[in-house]
C-alpha cells in the first residue's frame, strides 16, 4: 500500500471513529462542542505475561500496576520499561475495570459482584496480600449503551488525597471520599462508555472506548479542552495513565500495553 493511501485510509477510519465519538457524546447527554484534536501516535510496548485482559493501570514509584479483566481478577505490577513482572496479586474483585493507588492501598472498581443480586463495589485492597479491606457501593450504577446487567465504575485515578471514577451508567466522573465512599462533587462524561483516567498537570484525562477517543478535561466542569482520536488499526482505549507527560493505555481485547507518542 501505498504511503498516499495509507495515510487517506487512516484518514477515513479516523473520521468514522470522531462521528462515532461525537454521536457518543450526544447520546451521553455532552452539551460541550467538540475540542481540538491533539495528533499522537500510538506505540505498542508489550504484552504481560499472565494477563489476558489489562483493562487498567496505574503508576507507582516503583513500577507499574496493572488489573487484569479475568475472574476472579489478579493484579501485576510490572516494570514499564519491558513489563515483565514484579508482583503478582489475587483479589476479590470481580470483571474489574478500575484501579488506582493512594493512602497506601489499591483501590479497585469491581464492576460486577460474585453474588449478581449484589450491586457493584469499590474495593480497598491490601497491596500486600490483595485481601479487601473496606467496600463501597458504587455510586451510580446501572445499565448503559449496550450492557445488559447492572455496571459499576471503570477507570479511577488518584488525586491530592481522593480519586475520580468513571461510572458509565451515570454519564458522570465522580470525586470521591476514599475512605468514605461519598461523593465529593461530579463532573458530566465525555460520552457513554467512558473508561480510563489520567491526571495530568491539573487537567484530567479520560478515554471514551466506543469513539476510541481520549479527551482532556478541565476538571472544574468537565468541559473538554482538546482529544485524542485514535482509529480501527489502534488497539482499543480501555485503561489509562500518565507518566512523564506520556499517556500510556492498555486494551483488555489484545492484551496491549501502549503509549502515545
Amino acid at each position: 500500500m501505498s504511503r498516499e493511501r495509507d495515510v487517506s485510509r487512516r484518514g477515513f477510519l479516523a473520521g468514522g471513529l470522531a462521528a462515532l465519538a461525537a454521536a457518543s457524546r450526544a447520546s451521553a447527554g455532552g452539551a460541550w462542542p467538540d475540542p481540538p484534536v491533539v495528533a499522537r501516535r500510538v506505540e505498542k510496548l508489550y504484552k504481560i505475561a499472565g494477563s489476558r485482559q489489562p483493562n487498567d493501570l496505574q503508576f507507582v514509584p516503583d513500577g507499574l500496576w496493572v488489573l487484569d479483566q479475568v475472574d476472579p481478577n489478579q493484579v501485576f505490577k510490572v516494570r514499564p520499561e519491558d513489563g515483565s513482572v514484579i508482583q503478582t496479586l489475587q483479589t476479590e474483585s470481580i470483571h474489574g475495570s478500575g484501579i488506582t493507588f493512594g493512602n497506601g492501598a489499591l483501590w479497585i472498581a469491581s464492576t460486577k459482584m460474585i453474588n449478581p443480586a449484589e450491586p457493584p463495589r469499590t474495593l480497598k485492597v491490601d497491596p500486600k496480600t490483595g485481601k479487601t479491606l473496606k467496600s463501597w457501593v458504587t455510586p451510580g450504577s446501572g445499565l448503559y449503551g449496550t450492557v445488559t446487567t447492572p455496571s459499576g465504575a471503570h477507570g479511577l485515578k488518584w488525586v491530592d488525597g481522593k480519586y475520580w471514577m468513571a461510572v458509565p451508567a451515570s454519564g458522570k466522573l465522580f470525586l470521591m471520599e476514599p475512605e468514605t465512599g461519598e461523593i465529593v462533587r461530579s463532573i458530566p462524561a465525555p460520552g457513554v462508555r467512558t473508561h480510563g483516567l489520567a491526571w495530568d498537570r491539573g487537567f484530567l484525562w479520560c478515554v471514551e472506548s466506543n469513539g476510541r477517543v481520549i479527551y482532556k478535561l478541565d476538571p472544574k466542569d468537565g468541559a473538554p479542552v482538546s482529544r485524542i482520536q485514535l482509529t480501527k488499526e489502534d488497539p482499543e482505549p480501555h485503561g489509562l495513565d500518565v507518566r512523564d507527560g506520556v499517556l500510556w493505555y492498555c486494551d483488555a481485547a489484545s492484551a496491549w500495553i501502549c503509549k502515545l507518542v
